[in-house]
């Protein structure tokens, strides 16, 4: 089992344990979607609580931490799995805001569907047994809670079910991996190469010296630099134009008579 994943299993089966203990924890710990500046910690702390009527409640979201969590965590990285928890889970929370969802909020099931959705994007076609039997692919899951929680949520079905949690869980993490993936190193570099050809300075390419460059790299310079007399400057990749620009001197150089 990953960290993070161990640690809310126990963070969310210690709370429910003090919640059956410790009188009145629950009411404090809940989010109240109309008075959220009156109790502004609910936003966080209504994911660690559970309904202590029902066991299933905590069970149910336990499980599917469990089972998708450490794959996801693995996926993600630590620090990326629990941002993306947590932002899930708060993003659950501001849309029952919006909505203006009463009542009092408890449960991580926003958070864990969150998880769930991570899930689906890097593993779309893996197969979920639903109460053990029932196999569903992971994206269609995924769409199938999302129209429950959109009917639900707005037909006024509820059933003490919080539909805009559900639905924020899933919209913080769409968000965060969209956030994530533009920010990693290899979507950097590979926007660096897309950029434009003509922002990459090629430099006095037209007194570059072929006989000085290496019989390795000869080639491919002759072949660019025919490629230019054939369709000119513009038409060499941003590759072709940083590869060639290895080889030219700048352009305050003096050009040789052609």
């Amino acid at each position: 089992m990953t960290p993070w994943v161990k640690r809310l299993l126990i963070a969310n089966v210690g709370v429910f344990f003090l919640q059956l203990t410790v009188p009145g924890l629950t009411e404090l710990l809940a989010f109240y979607p109309s008075l959220v500046f009156r109790y502004p910690w609910g936003i966080v702390t209504y994911m660690f609580v559970h309904s202590e009527q029902s066991f299933t409640h905590i069970l149910f979201n336990m499980i599917a931490l469990y089972f998708f969590g450490p794959r996801v965590e693995e996926r993600l990285g630590s620090a990326h799995f629990i941002r993306l928890y947590f932002i899930s889970g708060i993003t659950g929370a501001l849309l029952s805001i919006v909505f203006n969802q009463g009542g009092s909020i408890v449960g991580a099931s926003g958070a864990v569907f969150g998880v769930q959705l991570a899930f689906a994007k890097y593993w779309p076609r893996e197969r979920i047994y639903i109460w053990g039997v029932l196999p569903v692919e992971a994206w269609l899951l995924v769409l199938i809670t999302t129209a429950l929680a959109l009917y639900g949520g707005l037909a006024g079905g509820g059933g003490g079910v919080a539909h805009f949690a559900h639905l924020g869980g899933y919209l913080g993490a769409w968000v965060y991996l969209i956030w994530m993936e533009r920010r990693s190193p290899a979507r950097q570099w590979k926007a660096k190469l897309d950029k434009p050809a003509k922002k990459v300075e090629v430099g006095n390419w037209r007194n570059i010296d072929t006989k000085s460059i290496h019989e390795v790299n000869r080639a491919e310079v002759d072949r660019i630099l025919d490629k230019i007399g054939a369709k000119g400057i513009e038409s060499l990749t941003p590759a072709e134009r940083t590869f060639l620009s290895h080889f030219a001197p700048p352009d305050d150089r003096p050009v040789r008579p052609h």
